[in-house]
This record gives C-alpha cells, structure tokens and sequence, in this order.
C-alpha cells in the first residue's frame, strides 16, 4: 500500500451578481465568487489538494482562464478530471480535510450540505470529509468581507506510483 497527501488553497474576491457556490452547494448570499468558472473555491483547493498529491499540474494549468470552454464552467467538471486523474495513477481518496476561511457569509448551516456534496463527487461516506469554517477575525481581504478562501488536504491511498 501506498500513501499520497496533497494540499491546496484558493481564493476569489466577493463580487455582486454572481451566486455564492462552495462545494458544489449554493449559499444564500448577496454576492458571489469573482473567477473565470463558478469560482467555487472549495472545489478549487480541492482539486489543487489531488492533483497535488499526484505530482500533477495544477487546476490553472489544466482549466486555465485564458480558455473560453471554462468560462462559467461548473467547477464540480474539474473534480470529475481530478478524480479520473486519481483513479488512473492506481489510488483512491482515502479521506478529505477543509477549512473554509469567509467573514461573511456564517456557514455554519452550510457545513453539512458542503461535506455530502464533496463525499458525493468523490464517491466517499460523509465521515471522510472533514468541513469546517472560521473567519479571519477582521484581518485582511477575507476578514474585511471582500473574499473567501479554503485550504483542502487529501489522502490517497493505493498501489500507484511504486517504483519495481
């Protein structure tokens, strides 16, 4: 057996007229994420964390922003490319860990929405996704209100990436 962990981080800026998606749930808020796809941070930091651990390119790298087919692209579509890429080097998710950092909105309520939904995509029971949100206490863009972040860590588990 082997063992990979990988970690990610993303971060937008809060924006009017776009909807508030985190985890592939949507979040009642009067403003959303600013980004190229639905800018789901979450989902980001996510896929950032599995590719990570695979040594593979990054989510910019492979869904760039300069490519118009992302544009507005539901970002559940780069789990599903992560997740194939997992699959493919002889692993599986063993267990996920997410901190979402936001002033606003409190997600408290939200928590158990977002850690079914990631446990959904990755095939997973909902007791191997760790979900919790905290503010930034008033310092910097995400405690001033003007952005959220999440930060993902992930383990694989599998035979892939052995050398003979």
């Amino acid at each position: 057996m082997s063992w990979r962990v990988g970690i990610g981080y993303d971060v937008h800026r809060l924006t009017d007229k776009r909807p508030l998606v985190l985890g592939g749930v949507r979040v009642p808020h009067a403003q959303g994420l600013l980004g190229h796809s639905d800018a789901d941070v979450v989902l980001h930091a996510l896929c950032d964390a599995l590719l990570g651990a695979l040594g593979q390119p990054d989510i910019g790298e492979l869904f760039p922003d300069t490519d118009p087919q992302w544009q507005d692209a539901d970002s559940r579509r780069f789990v599903v490319e992560a997740l194939r890429r997992v699959l493919a080097a002889g692993y599986q998710v063993g267990n996920v860990d997410l901190i979402i950092h936001a002033q606003q909105p409190k997600l408290g309520a939200f928590k158990e929405q977002v850690r079914t939904s990631v446990a959904d995509m990755l095939g997973l029971t909902a007791d191997c996704v760790g979900v919790k949100a905290t503010t930034n206490e008033g310092l910097d863009a995400i405690g001033r209100g003007e952005a959220i972040g999440c930060w993902a860590a992930v383990l694989l588990e599998g035979e892939g990436g052995r050398r003979p």
